[in-house]
């Protein structure tokens, strides 16, 4: 018996001495964990608090040679969902989704990691009207940071319904004739067609609440951080 319990604690030690730091959470696992190369390695979880108006959030997932991998959650410190999303290589890529502090989904993105080996990726541009059908290609170059790529949905939080669509082909907005929009000339969406509005006198553009809501946050700043689908550490 004495043996046994040598051996168990002899692995148990050895184990934890290839971690540079880490933590256990009250089921005894190992959470956050530094290797002795200072990478963050397996499962995290964060907890920030309320900071200068900031709400705080709690976020977890896995890493992976120091960077993000796979699905990672945010959550209020209430303990309400807000974000859940999908990393490679360290960046967003695939479905994400969002949510307000009341639980309800508030947008739809999907992104496009490059895969960091390769200086070029290229895509298909389908028909919006027939996706099965490939209308061009494009060839984009690797930047080393995560591209719009897909539909993008944003939802009324009360009601659950579609409020606006768009379509994105590597950050580019695609219209319904198959042109490309850059982001800076992106107009905003008609709420009942979810195509983009001729910019005629008189006529009434809705925004989607998400545009809304972060042109209300950053109203009068000189210079406004683009999201580009990158993580930090």
């Amino acid at each position: 018996m004495r043996l046994l319990f040598i051996l168990v604690f002899f692995i148990s030690t050895s184990g934890m001495a290839q971690w540079k730091s880490f933590v256990l959470n009250k089921r005894g696992d190992t959470l956050n964990r530094v290797d002795l190369k200072g990478l963050k390695q397996g499962p995290w979880s964060v907890a920030v608090p309320d900071l200068r108006g900031e709400r705080g959030y709690e976020e977890e997932g896995y890493y992976e040679n120091d960077l993000k991998e796979g699905i990672w959650k945010k959550y209020s410190l209430e303990g309400v969902k807000t974000a859940e999303e999908n990393y490679r290589w360290g960046k967003l890529n695939g479905k994400q989704q969002y949510f307000t502090y009341n639980g309800g989904l508030l947008r739809v993105e999907n992104w496009r990691a490059m895969d960091p080996q390769r200086a070029y990726d290229t895509v298909a541009v389908y028909d919006l009207k027939d996706p099965s059908k490939v209308i061009d290609w494009v060839v984009v170059k690797n930047e080393g940071v995560s591209m719009k790529h897909g539909k993008w949905f944003y939802y009324d939080p009360r009601e659950g319904t579609v409020e606006a669509t768009e379509n994105y082909v590597m950050n580019k907005l695609q219209t319904d004739d198959g042109g490309m929009i850059d982001d800076e000339n992106i107009k905003p969406l008609s709420v009942s067609s979810g195509k983009t509005k001729a910019d005629t006198a008189g006529a009434k553009i809705v925004k989607p609440a998400a545009v809304l809501d972060f042109e209300k946050k950053n109203s009068g700043k000189k210079k406004v951080k683009v999201r580009d689908g990158s993580t930090g550490n």
